[in-house]
């Protein structure tokens, strides 16, 4: 072999792993600012997301919007109950807003931890660690149909404090407020009962429903007792 094509043969094997983290180049590593995947032994919780068509010609994510505390790792397990295939990606808006653009200009496919895609009545799941506090988004990037109503935000808080069991009584979407009957509140030195709080996130409120049991931290928020992060 002679000398200069050894140096582009050593050329080309270095330059690789440069576009081995993913599918757009720069590619996605092991930790995002959405935050990074998770370990299936250690899920806190699972949520059951849809996707699908309705009649009125939109594209919708069930549940629009979601909020989590610092630190949870969350199971989704997500069904396409639609006749279109869909895809759910969680990013960052900014760097969703650059896929989407890229996917318009050639046909792409995500292949990354943070996503999946499916075909009609298909399922598939994302076990994925919110590591970063912050305002993030799931998203379905083929051309369309986020323009459709496909994203929605999801919320990632603080948190802190110890977490508290209780189960729900009652939701006010209107009013933004959630009635728990709960155990002791230790960091606010209250006995256990039935109480209102408000939440520090509306996104909080469409992952309740009466009669779920849950685990929850509450501060004081300019004197009403709010709820802070989920379990």
């Amino acid at each position: 072999m002679n000398k200069i094509l050894s140096a582009a043969l050593i050329g080309a094997l270095s330059a690789s792993p440069a576009f081995a983290g993913g599918t757009h180049g720069g590619g996605h590593h092991d930790e995002m600012e959405v935050g990074k995947p998770g370990e299936a032994a250690h899920t806190d919780r699972e949520i059951a997301v849809t996707m699908k068509e309705t009649d009125d010609g939109k594209m919708i994510f069930e549940p629009s919007s979601f909020s989590f505390a610092k630190g949870e790792t969350i199971k989704f397990v997500i069904t396409n109950s639609g006749e279109l295939e869909h895809e759910f990606v969680l990013d960052t808006p900014e760097r969703n807003v650059h896929h989407k653009e890229l996917m318009a200009k050639m046909d792409m496919e995500h292949d990354d931890p943070n996503s999946v895609r499916l075909d009609p009545g298909a399922s598939g799941e994302i076990v994925w660690t919110f590591s970063n506090p912050g305002t993030f988004e799931f998203a379905c990037l083929i051309p369309g149909h986020y323009e459709s109503g496909m994203h929605g935000p999801v919320a990632v808080l603080e948190g802190g404090g110890t977490f508290t069991a209780g189960t729900v009584k009652k939701v006010d979407p209107k009013s933004g407020k959630v009635t728990i009957k709960h155990e002791e509140l230790v960091d606010l030195e209250m006995p256990a009962m039935t109480m209102v709080f408000r939440v520090a996130d509306d996104a909080m409120l469409e992952q309740l429903k009466a009669g779920d049991p849950i685990e929850f931290t509450a501060e004081r928020v300019k004197g009403k007792l709010t709820i802070t992060a989920l379990k």
